[in-house]
């Protein structure tokens, strides 16, 4: 018995027979199959191309601003520093250009601070030199409750 496969057509032996041949089929076949003919001037192995992303730049960040502090001496405590403000002001509060309200809140914060019982006179001077009358009226109560806090402190 014969296992080999009988041959009946003629092994095709150039382009130009090979391009008849697919001819014919792509002619027999045109009603249901659809092939696209490539050109012979496109090697049928391109070379594989690699596309390489272009770097992605990243959004420019707005720098955060920072608020520079100078250290504090490592000697002294927040409320030694207070303290020595608090002196260095006390003779100030006369050169200070601000506003009458503004000068009596100042004179307020020093009372309140140092219990200093000679910084009334001036606050309250600063306190009769403010033009609006709800807060002259606010100042003077504020001047009454020190004179009384002071008055009833004995440590004051």
């Amino acid at each position: 018995m014969d296992i080999e496969p009988q041959t009946t057509t003629k092994p095709i032996s150039d382009d130009q027979e090979l391009a008849k041949v697919l001819a014919g089929v792509s002619q027999q076949t045109d009603d249901t199959l659809q092939f696209e003919e490539t050109p012979s001037s496109i090697p049928t192995t391109a070379p594989a191309v690699v596309a390489t992303p272009e770097p992605v730049q990243p959004a420019p960040v707005m720098p955060t601003p920072t608020v520079m502090t100078p250290p504090a001496p490592a000697s002294d405590s927040l409320e030694d520093i207070k303290k020595n403000a608090l002196i260095e002001l006390r003779p100030l509060v006369d050169k200070l250009d601000i506003n009458p309200e503004e000068k009596f809140d100042t004179y307020l914060l020093l009372i309140r601070s140092t219990d200093d019982k000679a910084l009334i006179a001036p606050a309250h001077a600063a306190a009769q030199a403010i033009t609006d009358e709800a807060r002259r009226a606010q100042a003077l109560l504020d001047i009454i409750k020190e004179i009384d806090y002071l008055s009833n402190n004995p440590s004051a």
